[in-house]
């Protein structure tokens, strides 16, 4: 059975890992889940974010995360937007998060990500060391 999954990233908080964002849904798809991911991993996308209204892209995410069994979040590079979506996701719909950072990105991880005993942080240097990681904790949530 598959799960689906919503994955979270920095827009315009900065689209340096795009590329990385795009591996993580691939491998997540190829695993069979179902994985809404929007503009995140969408190369053409720039900082300036989608031509939508911002009205439009809030409804749609919030409607994908009441989809989602799993949120997985890609927390390296600070996003107002990847936060209140971990928080939306945890608090109000109580559904698991993965959380993905590297270290050394900034100097730590949130301590509100980091800290919140319900969110499973889990830390890597580069894609190669976390996909299989991924992959099996993606496992864990299928239905």
């Amino acid at each position: 059975m598959s799960t689906t999954i919503y994955f979270s990233g920095s827009i315009t908080g900065g689209r340096e890992d795009v590329m990385l964002y795009r591996r993580m849904v691939q491998t997540l798809e190829s695993e069979g889940h179902r994985v809404l991911a929007g503009s995140v991993a969408a190369e053409h996308v720039g900082t300036g974010g989608e031509d939508l209204a911002a009205a439009e892209i809030f409804a749609r995410d919030l409607g994908w995360i009441d989809e989602a069994d799993l949120v997985v979040a890609e927390v390296s590079t600070p996003s107002h937007g990847v936060g209140y979506e971990i928080a939306y996701a945890r608090h109000v719909r109580k559904i698991p998060v993965i959380a993905l950072f590297r270290p050394g990105r900034t100097r730590r991880c949130s301590a509100m990500i980091a800290g919140d005993p319900l969110i499973e942080l889990i830390e890597y240097t580069d894609i190669d060391s976390v996909l299989p990681r991924l992959r099996e904790r993606a496992r864990c949530f299928s239905r």
